[in-house]
């Protein structure tokens, strides 16, 4: 199989980029795309030529830090799937697969493919988390949860973290990163003494980082969790509650 991969280069977020071709040759549909890159760089370094620079350390589709847009879409063609999980037998034998960054502006380019995440982090450091007692962990059925409650917050809680929905955001919003990192704790009830706090905080970091919403609905579309717009509705709900008590219990 045969491929022309072209890359963004950008040496530094001060300096400006292009995008090269690279032919890559005898690479096979099981390839995932990091893959590929991968055997780019050994290519380029045999010939004393600079590696193309990207993210990555799990490669099993949990950690989300492998984020790149591919021809236009963020992590690639096969939807609810990650960077590192994309193969090249969703790409025609001879195609051209256009690699580029994450393009958003609270996501500054490092270097080539890598980009600077870290307003995501200040997102999650605003009240995405429960302050709980220390010592010995209680039984698993101390605290009623209904079934329903359950699948709902580990179904928010799939979010990675990658940043897919702030890249397809026309706006540049970050709601439904936030959104699922509200929800999946105000649905549980550990985490409800620090609800509106964490609403609160949450919301205003991400208002502060990143664009407004206008529910345009493609962070749903390119999100490798699943994570549905609904999400979105939740924290909504969560920042309304929060005013209308002006409290942060």
């Amino acid at each position: 199989m045969k491929l022309t991969l072209k890359v963004w280069r950008q040496e530094s977020g001060a300096e400006g980029g292009h995008f090269e071709e690279y032919p890559l040759e005898d690479v096979g549909p099981e390839f995932s795309l990091l893959e590929a890159l991968d055997k780019l760089n050994d290519d380029l370094v045999a010939r004393g030529e600079d590696p193309v620079a990207f993210d990555s350390d799990c490669r099993e589709g949990i950690c989300g830090a492998c984020g790149v847009t591919v021809d236009g879409r963020p992590h690639g063609p096969q939807e609810k799937t990650p960077s590192c999980r994309q193969h090249l037998r969703s790409f025609e034998d001879g195609a051209t697969v256009q690699l580029e960054p994450f393009r958003s502006g609270a996501f500054p380019v490092v270097k080539d493919l890598a980009v600077d995440r870290s307003a995501l982090d200040r997102v999650i450091e605003a009240g995405g988390f429960v302050s709980t007692s220390v010592g010995t962990a209680p039984d698993a059925d101390a605290i009623p949860v209904t079934h329903e409650s359950a699948e709902w917050a580990l179904d928010l809680a799939a979010c990675i973290g990658c940043g897919a929905c702030v890249a397809a955001c026309p706006n540049g919003s970050a709601q439904l990163f936030a959104g699922s990192k509200t929800m999946h704790l105000a649905t549980l009830p550990s985490s409800q003494k620090e609800r509106s706090h964490r609403a609160k905080g949450i919301t205003r970091a991400a208002e502060e980082e990143f664009g407004p919403c206008s529910v345009y609905g493609e962070c749903a579309e390119v999100c490798p969790a699943g994570i549905p717009l609904t999400a979105i509705a939740g924290l909504n709900k969560e920042k309304l509650r929060q005013g209308l008590r002006n409290k942060d219990d």
